[in-house]
């Protein structure tokens, strides 16, 4: 085992003991097609922007005024206005210095707050500057950005989530928890597939995800105030049956490709 292999078997261990399966070899032959790699390249971005999104509006929904929730958005227009726009211009975020306007205020009736707020900016910023490189890798392989439509996977997820508060937040942190986790083991199971600048740059990408899938869990433990044992095995039992249940639609988080159940 070489010096870098046994890091990143001690990161990984924890993620691949909370996630209820590995990701399929199947899934992994079809990333690795040539064909692929503008899909798995775009999908990525999206997946990183989509990160940024849920950690704005779960700030926005429960932890902050009116104000600091403007200035997330804010944070986030120029990226949105890339891919959901006609332009597709990077001049705004891309190798600047872009973020928060003005501090966020927690709002003093909810005591969990600061943490959501501590934990979540900290994931935004990081899932931006993914956003960006992967966009850095495509420049320089001249893949464009392209619309793409999104998978089931979060869909699916959130598919069990839970009407009423505080479970829907708890839910919903454990439903994060679970695609960073799956990120982190797909990052990681691809990477040896790779050329020498994707794997390098997806091997990169690990420690965060993974203190991001325990950031998501600990903020979730805190909120229940009780054991949450029941609902990450519920959750985790549905993030497995999206995993290894046929998918017709390749995307970075979809499941066993139809194409491998014909051949």
């Amino acid at each position: 085992m070489t010096d870098t292999q046994h890091p990143i078997n001690e990161l990984l261990t924890p993620v691949r003991q909370f996630l209820h399966c590995d990701t399929p070899d199947s899934w992994i032959d079809e990333a690795c097609r040539p064909e692929n790699l503008n899909e798995l390249l775009v999908d990525h971005c999206n997946c990183e922007l989509k990160a940024s999104q849920t950690a704005i509006y779960l700030i926005r929904k429960y932890a902050v005024d009116e104000a600091s929730g403007q200035a997330l958005l804010e944070w986030a227009k120029p990226y949105e206005d890339f891919v959901y726009g006609k332009l597709r211009q990077k001049d705004a975020f891309h190798g600047k210095k872009n973020g928060l306007s003005a501090p966020l205020t927690a709002k003093a009736d909810c005591p969990y707050g600061q943490e959501l707020i501590d934990k979540m900016v900290r994931l935004i910023k990081e899932e931006f500057h993914h956003f960006e490189q992967v966009l850095e890798i495509m420049d320089s392989r001249g893949i464009a950005y392209s619309s793409l439509n999104a998978g089931r996977y979060a869909r699916g997820l959130m598919k069990v989530v839970r009407t009423h508060e505080p479970a829907t937040l708890v839910d919903k942190l454990i439903v994060g928890a679970y695609i960073e986790a799956r990120s982190c083991e797909r990052f990681a199971k691809l990477a040896p597939f790779l050329d020498e600048e994707l794997k390098k740059f997806y091997i990169s990408l690990l420690r965060s995800e993974a203190r991001h899938y325990q950031d998501y869990l600990k903020l979730a433990e805190q909120i229940a105030g009780e054991s949450i044992t029941d609902r990450i095995q519920i959750i985790g039992q549905r993030e497995a049956e999206l995993i290894n249940s046929p998918d017709d639609r390749f995307r970075f988080h979809s499941g066993i490709p139809a194409t491998a159940l014909v051949n």
